[in-house]
């Protein structure tokens, strides 16, 4: 099954929403699923090499955005959202957060069994 995961929050906003959706697209990959993830909104600082978590919190949010992504996981970034949103606006990406359109979101919709929002 095709399952794209969009994720629109900060990453470290004082809730663990973000971690759950990290944690259930790798117990989605580890069950086989084709896994999308794409970054909109302020979410796209999970993929800014400067994004660390704050002092009191446990999970690494990037690294497992990293972790997800060496394991095979498609993860695009949108690229008017880059330079307009997030604390770290206009800070480099790491490898494999691949910069894409509206356009590109659109065909994951349409080709994807499901859709899940962060």
């Amino acid at each position: 099954m095709k399952i794209l995961i969009v994720f629109n929050r900060e990453p470290y906003d004082s809730t663990d929403v973000t971690w759950n959706g990290l944690r259930l697209a790798n117990t989605l990959r580890k069950n086989g699923h084709d896994v999308r993830l794409f970054l909109m909104n302020d979410a796209v600082d999970m993929a800014r090499d400067i994004c660390r978590p704050p002092e009191n919190y446990d999970q690494d949010l990037s690294q497992m955005l990293r972790d997800l992504i060496a394991q095979g996981v498609a993860v695009r970034v949108c690229g008017t959202c880059m330079a307009r949103c997030g604390i770290y606006r206009n800070h480099p990406y790491f490898a494999g957060a691949e910069k894409s359109t509206m356009q590109a979101l659109s065909e994951w919709v349409v080709e994807c069994d499901r859709v899940l929002t962060f």
